[in-house]
C-alpha cells in the first residue's frame, strides 16, 4: 500500500479531505479532561478530532482547537446529531447547537456531521438527513455522513437521496470496527458508493490485548498491541478514531506509520467472531 503518514488524508465524494487517522473523544473523555486530551492529541499532530453531542464535550473540543494556535483549515472536526434529535426539526436544533459550541472555539464550520444511529423511524431519520443537507447547503456543515446505520437503514436512505430532490451525499459511514467486528458486508457497501469508513472502538476497549495472535504480533513487529490494532485498520482502508485520555497513549497511538503488517499477518487477525463491545444499533431489529 502506498505509504501513509499522520499527515495523510482521503478524499470524500463531498470533495473535501479528511485525516486518515482521528482522536476520538467519547463519554470516557469527560468535559473537564476533553480540553486538555484534545489539545494533547493536536500537539502531537493529531489534525482530525471526532466528537458527539452525546459525548457532552463539544465546546471543549472546539476550545482546544482554539487553544492550539493551529490554523482552522488544517483541522477537520466531526460531530454527531444524537439519537435524541432524529426527526426534521429536532435535528435543526441539534445542529444549532452544535454550532454554538462549536463557536466556543470559532470554528465557523462543522467538518463533518453524521447521524449518530438509526433511532427514530423511517420518517425521522429521513427528516434529520434532510436537516442535515440543508446546513450544508448553507455553508454550516461541510461534509454529511451516517454511523451505526444498518445495510437496510443505507439502503433506505440512499433511495430517499436518490427520489426525493432532497439530495446529499453519505460521505462517510462511522462502525464499530476491528478483527472481532469487522463488519466487511457494510464497508463493502459504503466503499462501493465511494464513502469513508471510519473505524471507533478500533482497540476494542483494551479487551483483546491479550489474544495470542495480536501478542505475537506485537512482538514481532516491536509495536503495542493497539499499535497494531492502529495499523490493521489503517491496512484496511479505514480511519481509526483510537481513543484515550493518557497522554502517553494519545502519542503512541499516532506511531504507526514506520512499519506495515504483512499480508500473511493481516490475515493472522481476521476471524469470524462478531463480537462489538459498544453498543449495536446496527443489528437492533426494533430499529
Amino acid at each position: 500500500m502506498a505509504a501513509l503518514s499522520l499527515q495523510s488524508t482521503k478524499k470524500m465524494v463531498s470533495g473535501y479531505e479528511i485525516p486518515v487517522l482521528g482522536f476520538g473523544v467519547s463519554t470516557n473523555s469527560p468535559p473537564s479532561l476533553t480540553t486538555t486530551v484534545t489539545l494533547k492529541a493536536l500537539e502531537a499532530g493529531y489534525r482530525h478530532i471526532d466528537s458527539a453531542a452525546l459525548y457532552n464535550n463539544e465546546a471543549e473540543c472546539a476550545s482546544a482547537i482554539q487553544l492550539s494556535g493551529l490554523p482552522r483549515e488544517q483541522i477537520f472536526y466531526t460531530t454527531k446529531i444524537p439519537i435524541t434529535h432524529m426527526s426534521y426539526e429536532k435535528a435543526k436544533e441539534a445542529i444549532a447547537d452544535s454550532l454554538a459550541a462549536a463557536e466556543k472555539g470559532r470554528l465557523g464550520y462543522i467538518d463533518l456531521m453524521l447521524l449518530h444511529a438509526p433511532y427514530g423511524g423511517k420518517e425521522g431519520r429521513l427528516g434529520a438527513w434532510r436537516a442535515l443537507v440543508e446546513a450544508q447547503q448553507a455553508g454550516k456543515i461541510r461534509s454529511l455522513g451516517i454511523s451505526n446505520y444498518g445495510i437496510r437503514h443505507l439502503e433506505e436512505l440512499e433511495e430517499y437521496i436518490k427520489t426525493s430532490g432532497v439530495g446529499g451525499q453519505i460521505s462517510v459511514g462511522q462502525y464499530e470496527i476491528h478483527p472481532w467486528c469487522a463488519r466487511e458486508d457494510i464497508a463493502g457497501w459504503l466503499r462501493s458508493r465511494g464513502a469513508v469508513v471510519e473505524a471507533y472502538s478500533p482497540l476494542v476497549q483494551a479487551k483483546r490485548m491479550k489474544e495470542p495472535v495480536l501478542r505475537a504480533l506485537a512482538e514481532k513487529y516491536g509495536k503495542s498491541e493497539a499499535q497494531v490494532l492502529v495499523r490493521w485498520s489503517l491496512q484496511k482502508g479505514y480511519v481509526p478514531l483510537p481513543k484515550s485520555v493518557t497522554e502517553a497513549r494519545i502519542v503512541e497511538n499516532s506511531q504507526v506509520f514506520d512499519f506495515e503488517l504483512s499480508e500473511e499477518d493481516m490475515k493472522r487477525l481476521q476471524t469470524a467472531e462478531y463480537a462489538p463491545v459498544s453498543w449495536d444499533p446496527v443489528r437492533d431489529s426494533k430499529l
